[in-house]
């Protein structure tokens, strides 16, 4: 496929992470691209077994001009990057990569633009109650939500499943913690598909109509989590939007 591509018009899009089994973005570009009469642009999947391998690919496809970045490299690519921007930086983590070059010279910039589709999809749902966050996760996904809630002056504390200095296990959790955090984030990827019983441990029961459940997890489009939540009379997001609006900022700054 890439042979055959005109190096001189065709640009190349692409996702790296390992392994790649099944990609959102892959789906979301191409059918972006047939939508909107792109023709010059082609999304890709690069599934690398380790990060070094970044630098060979980006030599043998000089046409790349963006790469989004997903598990297990959003920190390990820090080290490959020329440039960050600002929510990059301080997050310390990358899931967009813009490549340019001036007089044959590669510069590599990192973006995160999970944070941006994280907010614009949070800010619509908050509501003046809306103070203090539980987040589910301390992982990856979690260092774009702490970035947002930060912005928006919402207090947070993170809950884990084992003992974690600066965090709360899900066994300290009660109606106490519930009442005062309205804000519920799952970013573990308990309850995705084909896993869609599983669910983060916590005390449902204590959940009410002040609280907003908001899940990063996308598939199913309702998780058993959103489920117990809304059983509650809780207002409920899943990830699907958070995703789209990522891509989206990915691909203005691609072709700013």
């Amino acid at each position: 496929m890439l042979n055959s591509l005109d190096g001189h018009r065709m640009k190349l899009f692409g996702l790296i992470g390992f392994p790649l089994t099944h990609s959102f973005s892959k789906k979301y570009f191409t059918e972006k691209f047939e939508k909107e009469g792109i023709t010059d642009s082609v999304y890709e999947l690069y599934p690398i077994e380790r990060i070094m391998l970044l630098e060979s690919l980006l030599a043998d496809h000089p046409q790349i001009a963006g790469i989004n970045v997903t598990i297990p490299y959003k920190v390990a690519v820090l080290d490959h990057v020329d440039e960050l921007d600002a929510a990059a930086a301080y997050i310390g983590a990358v899931n967009t990569l813009q490549i340019s070059y001036n007089n044959g010279q590669r510069r590599v910039k990192g973006y995160n633009t999970d944070a941006y589709g994280f907010e614009a999809s949070l800010k619509p749902l908050l509501e003046p109650h809306h103070q203090q966050a539980l987040i589910f996760g301390d992982g990856g996904a979690a260092k774009a939500v702490k970035y947002v809630l930060e912005q928006l002056n919402i207090s947070y504390i993170s809950v884990v499943r084992k003992p974690q200095e600066g965090c709360l296990t899900y066994a300290d959790l009660d109606e106490q913690l519930l009442s005062e955090a309205t804000i519920l984030i799952n970013t573990t990827p308990l309850g995705t598909y084909p896993n869609v019983s599983e669910c983060p441990d916590i005390p449902y029961q204590f959940i009410t109509e002040q609280h907003l459940a908001y899940d990063l997890v996308y598939n199913p489009e309702e998780t058993t989590f959103l489920k117990r939540a809304k059983a509650q009379a809780a207002k409920t997001k899943n990830g699907l939007e958070m995703l789209q609006l990522q891509a989206e900022r990915a691909w203005t700054i691609w072709t700013a």
